[in-house]
């Protein structure tokens, strides 16, 4: 018998659902709140209210695109955390609801983990090259990083994270440093296409093991910032690309110094990136370029499934379903979730 997954993914500003049967790709809707952009960052009472405009219209969108009625849906799975607690708690209460009104099972998700399984959804009329166990994944988003082992679908284990900002926190906040709009990183990575990442260097944290650390990175950049603005006021706009393709050229060498370090110690060569960062193009080269000089072998994600999006919800609830893990009704969303 088919096995039809809706999914809901409401962590932070984008309201989406998606539709996944049998490990197929359905559909996969996402509403976008462009509101956030005039206060430089998500206010998470504007996203929340958001959201509960967008959840009913974006899965009827979807249901319509996947050309599926309720009757259709096995089970329904969410997302849990982590995230905005008001923010999920709209996803929260609408799969519940959804749940309760078909008798359907519940299906709670971990979004970091749903990032890392977005590699496993499989798409019509397309080679689907999907990852072998193990696999080392860079989970690089705005609010984490992380360098996980994937044993299996529902197995995975952190070795090492970072232990202040994540990389994608350091991206847009340089990038507000330097006058660049929300979200910051995207803006970084298309004017460090035309910028020289020589033009100057910034220093690496020295962190033990495999963790990480942006905020001294941050702030040097921001003391760098005013004190080159005060020899000249047009420091900025004088060399915007360069500084760009700098800190970018910093970042993605901090966080391919670890993956390397990680490489060594489990010496699992198949090698994943995830989450909103993944779509950076400085990693995705960095990347190929290790896969070309160590053998690694790589797996990058498609664009529409780097950044929040049911879909990754959905093939994760589609695992967890194979395996039988089910949440009840008292099941209640959490701000911080870990694996």
């Amino acid at each position: 018998m088919s096995i039809t997954i809706l999914g809901i993914e409401s962590s932070c500003d984008d309201t989406s659902a998606s539709v996944i049967k049998d490990g197929f790709l359905l559909s996969n809707v996402t509403a976008n709140q462009d509101v956030h952009k005039a206060y430089g960052g998500v206010v998470p009472e504007l996203a929340s209210r958001a959201h509960q405009q967008n959840i009913i219209p974006v899965v009827d969108q979807a249901m319509k695109q996947a050309n599926v009625s309720k009757k259709d849906i096995t089970a329904i799975a969410f997302t849990r955390g982590p995230g905005l607690l008001g923010s999920l708690l709209v996803g929260t209460s609408f799969a519940k609801s959804f749940s309760l009104a078909m008798d359907i099972p519940l299906v709670e998700v971990n979004h970091l983990q749903g990032h890392i399984l977005a590699h496993f959804i499989k798409e019509y009329e397309k080679e689907n090259r999907l990852p072998e166990f193990p696999f080392l994944c860079l989970l690089v988003s705005g609010g984490h990083t992380q360098l996980v082992v994937i044993k299996n679908h529902l197995e995975m284990g952190v070795i090492g994270q970072t232990i202040d900002d994540a990389a994608g926190e350091a991206f847009d906040k340089c990038a507000k440093v330097i006058g660049l709009s929300y979200p910051g990183g995207p803006l970084i990575d298309k004017n460090a296409k035309v910028g020289n990442k020589d033009a100057f260097s910034f220093s690496k944290p020295r962190i033990k093991d495999l963790d990480y650390s942006f905020s001294g990175l941050k702030t040097s950049f921001l003391y760098f910032i005013r004190d080159s603005i005060k020899e000249n006021p047009d420091f900025i706009k004088e060399n915007m690309m360069d500084l760009c393709a700098s800190i970018q050229h910093t970042i993605v060498e901090i966080l391919m110094d670890k993956l390397e370090k990680a490489v060594k110690q489990t010496g699992i060569k198949k090698i994943a990136i995830a989450g909103g960062v993944s779509a950076n193009s400085g990693l995705q080269n960095a990347m190929k370029d290790r896969a070309v000089k160590y053998g690694w072998d790589i797996f990058i994600p498609d664009f529409k499934f780097t950044t929040d999006n049911a879909a990754m919800i959905a093939i994760t609830g589609y695992y967890k379903y194979l395996n039988k893990e089910f949440a009840s009704q008292d099941i209640a969303p959490l701000a911080r979730f870990p694996f």
